[in-house]
This record gives C-alpha cells, sequence and structure tokens, in this order.
C-alpha cells in the first residue's frame, strides 16, 4: 500500500502521486498534510531545504480549493522568480487529474500585464514573489481580499532578502480569518515576529532540530593563503571527477570573476547572479539541470529556490556574513534523502566562523587538506580506470573494430591498456607536476594530528566508495570496526565514487591488507592496496594530502586540461568526498595573483569589498534586491 495513501489525500492527488513515482512521504509530509487535511489551522513548520515542502502544503491545498469558484482562493509567497516558477510547475503536476484548477506565476522581470490578464481569467491558486505581488496590489490588477490560505515558503530566506515590508503589507490586504501556512528552514526573530503577528496560535512542527544543518550533509573546511584560494577551488574540483557543484560567492563581482576564470581554464561553468536578464537566468538553469554546467557560480540572492536533484558539492568560496544564510547553502546538497557535501575554503582569519555555524547546525567541520597534485593524479587515474570498465559500448563501433584491431596487433592487453590511460593521463599528470605545491595552511587540529602521526603513514586504495552507500564518516567507522583499531588510527578518509582512501600509521598495514581483502561487501570482494602515494611529509616538513613530497615541483605558466580534452573534463552525478585535512581562515580578499598569468590554476588580482567579520553582530535590515 502507498504510504501517501494513509495521509488522507483524494483519488485525484494520489493517482498524480503514483504518476511521479512517490511512494514514501517525507517526514515533513508525513507530520503536516495530516494536520492541513484534518483542520483548517495555522502552522508554523520548520524544515531544511530539500525536504519536500512544496509536496507538504501543495497536496493540501490543492484538495482544500473549490474549483467551482474561480475567484483566488489560496496565494503562495515565494523568495525568488526561480522558485516562484518551481512551485507553480510542482502544482501543476500534482493537480493534473483536478479538473478545473488554475495557478497562475506572479513575478518580476516578466510582463506584468500578461499575467494580470492570467489572473483576472481565473486563478485560484497565485504563485508569487513579494514584490511583484505588492506592484499588482498598488495597481488593483489582483484582489486576494477573500482568499482562504496564504502560504509563506522560504519565509527566513524572503526576510533576509528584505521583503519583510512587502509581506507585512500583503499580509495586510488579506482577510483576518484566512489560514496561513508558514515554511522555513530557521526561525529568526523576524520570522517569529510575523508569527504572531499574522498567525492565531500555530501549531508548530519541526523536522530534525530546531535551526539545525541536514543530517545528509557533510561539512569540510580548507585552510589556505588568501592569495590560493582560487587555486584551491580548482584542486578540489579536479579531487572529485564526479562532481556537480554550486560554488557560493558573496558578490556579483566575485560571482563573475570566478565563473570566468573557471571557464577559461576549462571547467563547465556558469554565473548566477542578479545582473544577468531574465532570459541568461534561465538559460543558465537551463544548462544546469542538464548538467551541461557543472559548477554553478551563484550569489545567495540569485540561488535561492534553485532546487537541482544530485548536486554532490556545496562550496562555500566566501563564508556569507551570517550563520542562516550557510545553512540555506548547505541545503543545496543532500536532498531528497542522498548524501551532500558542504565545503568551506577559508583563511586562518576566519576559523572562529567555523566555530560559530558549528554551534548554530549543530554539527562538527572536517577539517582538511587541500589534496596535493599526486594524490590528484592518482585519483583521476582511477577514475578514469572505473569510468572505462562501466562505459556503455554503442556498437556502431563494431564495423571499425577489425581495422583498430590491425593497428593495434602487435601490442599486448597490458600495453594496449597503458597506451590508453596515458592518452588522457599524461597532460594531468604533466600539469601537476609543474603546480603541485602546497596550499594548505596548517591549523593546530593538523599540527595535532601531524604530531600524532609523525612516524609517518601508509596510504591505502580500496575499491569501495559512494556507491556503495559510504560517505568518509560511514567508511572511517566501517574500517575501524573491521580493522579493530581506535578512534585515531584510521585518518585522511577520501571516498570517491567507485573507490576510496584511507591513512594508518604504517605499523597497522600488515593487518589492514590482510583483513581486508579477505572480506565480502554484499557479495562483492573487497580489495585494499597500498597507495604509492604512501609518505607522510612533503619537503616543507607540513603534511601534504596523498603524502608524496611535492616541494621539488616548481609553478608553471601554462594551463592544465581543458573539458573537451579528455582527462580534466569534469563529468558528475556522483557522491563526493574530497579528503585531505584541513586550514582555513580566509580574509576578505578574493584572491591575489602571485605568480603572473598562470593558465589552469589561477587567483584574482581584485579584491572583494570589505565586509564585518562578525556573525554575532545585529544584522541591519537590508533593501529588496529581487
Amino acid at each position: 500500500m502507498n504510504k501517501f495513501e494513509q495521509l488522507g489525500l483524494n483519488e485525484s492527488l494520489l493517482k498524480a502521486v503514483a504518476d511521479m513515482g512517490f511512494e514514501t512521504p517525507s517526514e515533513v509530509q508525513e507530520k503536516a498534510i495530516p494536520l492541513l487535511l484534518a483542520d483548517d489551522i495555522d502552522i508554523v513548520a520548520l524544515a531544511q531545504t530539500g525536504t519536500g515542502k512544496t509536496a507538504a502544503f501543495g497536496f493540501p491545498l490543492i484538495q482544500k480549493i473549490d474549483t467551482e469558484n474561480r475567484n483566488t482562493q489560496a496565494l503562495i509567497l515565494a523568495p525568488t522568480r526561480e522558485l516562484c516558477l518551481q512551485i507553480t510547475n510542482e502544482i501543476k503536476h500534482y493537480a493534473k487529474y483536478v479538473k478545473g484548477l488554475h495557478t497562475v506565476a506572479v513575478y518580476g522581470g516578466a510582463s506584468i500585464t500578461e499575467q494580470a490578464r492570467d489572473v483576472r481569467k481565473g486563478a485560484q491558486i497565485i504563485v508569487a514573489t513579494p514584490g511583484r505581488m505588492q506592484d499588482m496590489i498598488n495597481r488593483g490588477l489582483v484582489n486576494i481580499t477573500q482568499i482562504n490560505y496564504c502560504v509563506l515558503d522560504e519565509a527566513d530566506e524572503m526576510l533576509n532578502m528584505g521583503f519583510y515590508d512587502d509581506i507585512v503589507a500583503i499580509l495586510s490586504t488579506t482577510p483576518d480569518e484566512k489560514k496561513t501556512w508558514l515554511f522555513s528552514a530557521t526561525m529568526p526573530a523576524e520570522v517569529a515576529r510575523i508569527a504572531k503577528e499574522f498567525m492565531s496560535k500555530p501549531t508548530e512542527i519541526t523536522v530534525g532540530t530546531k535551526n539545525s544543518g541536514s543530517a545528509t550533509v557533510s561539512h569540510e573546511f580548507y585552510m589556505v593563503n588568501a592569495r590560493d584560494r582560487y587555486e584551491a577551488l580548482k584542486r578540489l574540483a579536479d579531487a572529485n571527477p564526479d562532481i556537480f557543484s554550486v560554488i557560493f560567492c558573496r558578490t556579483k563581482r566575485d560571482t563573475q570573476h570566478v565563473a570566468e576564470k573557471l571557464i577559461e581554464d576549462g571547467y563547465n561553468a556558469a554565473a548566477l547572479h542578479g545582473d544577468l536578464s531574465q532570459a541568461q537566468r534561465d538559460s543558465v538553469m537551463k544548462s544546469f539541470r542538464g548538467r551541461a554546467i557543472q559548477m554553478l557560480v551563484a550569489t545567495d540572492v540569485a540561488a535561492r529556490g534553485i532546487d537541482v536533484d544530485n548536486v554532490t558539492h556545496v562550496i562555500n568560496y566566501q563564508l556569507p556574513d551570517d550563520v542562516e544564510t550557510y545553512n540555506h547553502r548547505s541545503g543545496r546538497t543532500g536532498r531528497a534523502g542522498k548524501l551532500g557535501t558542504s565545503i568551506v575554503i577559508v583563511t586562518k582569519s576566519e576559523v572562529r566562523k567555523i566555530h560559530t555555524i558549528e554551534k548554530m547546525i549543530k554539527q562538527k567541520f572536517e577539517e582538511k587538506t587541500i589534496p596535493s597534485g599526486i594524490e590528484i593524479c592518482e585519483i583521476q587515474l582511477f577514475h578514469l580506470a572505473n569510468k572505462i570498465k562501466d562505459v556503455e559500448v554503442d556498437h556502431e563501433i563494431d564495423s571499425y573494430l577489425p581495422a583498430i584491431y590491425e593497428v593495434m596487433k602487435d601490442l599486448t592487453k597490458e600495453e594496449v591498456i597503458t597506451k590508453m590511460v596515458s592518452v588522457e593521463f599524461n597532460r594531468f599528470l604533466n600539469y601537476y607536476k609543474k603546480n603541485a605545491r602546497d596550499l594548505s595552511a596548517q591549523s593546530p587540529q593538523e599540527q595535532r594530528e601531524a604530531k600524532l602521526h609523525s612516524g609517518g603513514g601508509t596510504r591505502y586504495f580500496i575499491n569501495i566508495g559512494s556507491r556503495d552507500d559510504f560517505d568518509w564518516m560511514q567508511l572511517k567507522d566501517f574500517l575501524k570496526e573491521v580493522l579493530e583499531l581506535g578512534r585515531d588510527d584510521v585518518y585522511k578518509v577520501d571516498v570517491k565514487e567507485g573507490f576510496s582512501f584511507f591513512n594508518t600509521d604504517s605499523e597497522h598495514s600488515e593487518r589492514v591488507v590482510e583483513t581486508l581483502n579477505n572480506i565480502t561487501l554484499e557479495g562483492r570482494r573487497v580489495n585494499v592496496e597500498i597507495s604509492k602515494n604512501d609518505g607522510y611529509e612533503n619537503n616543507s616538513g607540513r603534511r601534504d594530502h596523498g603524502g608524496r613530497k611535492s616541494g621539488n615541483f616548481t609553478r608553471s605558466d601554462k594551463g592544465g586540461f581543458r573539458n573537451d580534452k579528455g582527462f580534466g573534463k569534469k563529468e558528475f552525478g556522483g557522491k563526493k568526498e574530497f579528503g585531505a585535512k584541513k586550514d582555513f581562515g580566509a580574509k576578505k580578499e578574493f584572491g591575489s595573483n602571485d605568480s603572473g598569468d598562470r593558465k589552469r590554476p589561477d587567483s584574482f588580482a581584485s579584491r572583494a569589498p570589505r565586509r564585518s567579520d562578525s556573525f554575532d553582530s545585529p544584522k541591519p535590515r537590508r533593501t529588496r534586491k529581487d
């Protein structure tokens, strides 16, 4: 029996649910839908982005609408045009078997005349951004004085964007007896004020812990010098061949610069910020959803409302000014029960902000180091091997195979494999031989760990990864249990899609190899090998992610590998985990160029405007930016 049937949905909605393949409601749906269907109540629902809130209010709302009445009966307010359109489309999908129900999107950047005409034709549900809705009310183009329901979706984001006055004005236009449903990830003071002023004894439901981060998102930080911020970003991307990410910057200017540099260096990237036209924004989001773009560089305002499946990483190129914004950023990954990773690139002066965020989201960050060039090469090599193994053969190639066999008839199988892999791998290896300096600034935790493992360590490759439902924490726990080792005996655990790396002190290497090579995981034999990157100190005495000394490498002014040339090409969809331990703290600089014009990894000479470092000081009310 489909569990949605137990929530009280009618037959029309259950048919739509079946068509969409939904079988098990999310926690917020399971809690909210029965309450909203059973009674006409005000409700405050606190749940992270990506937990299914649209269906949680959408299903009950559709079921309560009188389709015989063409007047507007419900208003849904959302912070951005993207989210407004997304909610509208989802409501239409949910109501595909409900005859006579019309939903209209009202948002800035499109013709207000056409939107008013659509409303006049009969729109029982209006989904709107606050700015455009207030504009239409002022012009007398809509009538919401008789609505029965008002939904505030992503309420904290709307207020954080400066929509407080608009929301108050809109709600003041609605009847007192309407029911208000407020959905929010966090409960800051302004949201609580809205609830107190415009809601009557609201029922509160909370998914997870109030204001906490999602349990499906792991949090990492990497500490670098300010000038190396951009190069660190590229290292992290190269260390995760399957990355599909949103990269957050503070300003529109920084966002555009980072995106342009990534594109110049051969990555599939694009910028999303407020200076783009609606057509440009739509084009970028279409490409991102279709995975033609793998690294979307965005401002917080522009990214609000992004709902894209399988985002593997959120990368905080610069930390936001407030903790709540970090929570919204990290909510772009780890959605629908899937695992995700939120990464922060910081300088030493910003480490204290990490501790502030930890207190708010009630989760710990893992300190990691920026991967070394040699380790990135090793990761890419195993990724290429797995990609070749898993590729689906198009048999249109069959007619060419005899000629190909003839060309390679004098080569052994081993030689063919070696040469084929080298075609893609050599460019990557050559680049990182020239650009392999250590980027990580040592944090106190890394110094402690380096001292703990001062005798050196052994690096291992293991043939299990995120496709086996492991993240780095789960794999570390699994290894400690199987190997019967202590809490600190397994470290530097980096999980990729089809394989992983980890370290132990060298004294445990015999136990690791013998134990793990004699077990199976869900019927598949586990294979563990000692990685060639088995050192632990680089030439500067600082820990290197892969353990291979890299101090003898020199900088290159040449480019790396472009996306259209094979091994440097990014592919995504997969899990995440970068590995590497490490240090941050970034000032407010964008990162200065310290070595001339470098092609692949680079930094920016520009400097971002100064902002307050304080996460704890009261925030001034912001002006609306939509």
